[in-house]
């Protein structure tokens, strides 16, 4: 059973991240079969067409920017310009696993023949064209890692972790109401999971979970050894170096609600809220902008 760490009253700004989360996690529970209704919750009309973002990450090939979102795949040069790669199709969960190698997840472009939940898709050609790997019509990734060879997925259709080793053939591991994981780079048997309880912790490859502890976040990303992030819902930064036992704040990025965040090395971090998307080279500690979206995208 889950053991809730809550014994003592929370404060005023901790209570609202924690019903913050909670909606968050309402919105994106359960699947449907109608495309229209299951994105309703990220139907925002955006700066350059976006939408809401749903993942960011480097790609190794060519160094840019990618961000996954509601109308497509973006990717974002040095000075803001961005490029659609690909369909508009809504991308809930993206994750880039090597050189112009995406995994992805969501619902397909209006008028798409497609199920309305894509199931495990990839791209090998920077999101340009996509091929369906499994799941197709059965399940909506929002929260996709690629730790080795191990694909690690969070099934916002059914609320549970699955785990495969080819993309293709799935372990179904625990059922729980999360928004983001992160998995250890050192020790993929550690997995974390964002809760409306707080950070859930997993010491067995995701079989089992912890009940949630403090602090209350919305998104994380883990890139090594004291690499370990996590966004609240309000845009405030959240860093351990100790695997999630301990968090330390060390910034807070522009621009509203917390939407992405990806940890590219120990001191680069990448971060989307209602604003665009930020970057900060120095471990969370200040943010420049990199892709801005228009005053009333949300």
């Amino acid at each position: 059973m889950p053991v809730r760490f809550r014994s003592r009253p929370r404060p005023r700004s901790l209570a609202a991240a924690t019903a913050l989360l909670a909606a968050v996690l309402a919105g994106c529970a359960g699947g449907t079969d109608d495309h229209q209704d299951s994105s309703a919750a990220h139907s925002h009309d955006g700066g350059a067409g976006v939408g809401h973002i749903h993942g960011l990450g480097i790609n190794p090939g060519d160094g840019k920017l990618y961000v996954a979102t509601h109308r497509g795949v973006l990717a974002v040069d040095g000075d803001g310009s961005t490029e659609r790669m690909g369909d508009t199709a809504d991308y809930m969960g993206f994750a880039v696993a090597g050189p112009d190698t995406f995994l992805g997840s969501g619902h397909p472009a209006e008028g798409s023949d497609e199920p309305a939940n894509r199931g495990l898709i990839r791209s090998t050609d920077a999101g340009k064209t996509w091929k369906a790997l499994s799941l197709a019509g059965e399940v909506d990734f929002h929260a996709l890692e690629q730790v080795g060879g191990t694909v690690y997925g969070y099934d916002s259709t059914n609320g549970m972790l699955r785990v495969s080793e080819d993309g293709e053939d799935w372990d179904e591991r625990a059922e729980l109401s999360a928004l983001d994981i992160a998995v250890s780079p050192e020790d993929p048997g550690t997995v974390l999971a964002t809760t409306a309880d707080g950070v859930a912790r997993s010491t067995d490859g995701g079989e089992t979970f912890a009940g949630g502890a403090e602090p209350v976040l919305a998104y994380l990303s883990w890139a090594g050894k004291g690499g370990l992030y996590g966004i609240d819902p309000q845009g405030t930064v959240h860093r351990s170096t100790d695997g999630g036992e301990n968090w330390t704040e060390t910034g807070t990025v522009p621009g509203g609600q917390a939407q992405a965040l990806t940890a590219v090395t120990p001191e680069r971090v990448l971060a989307a809220t209602a604003g665009g998307v930020y970057e900060s080279r120095d471990g969370g500690k200040t943010f420049t902008e990199r892709l801005a979206l228009s005053e009333d995208a949300h």
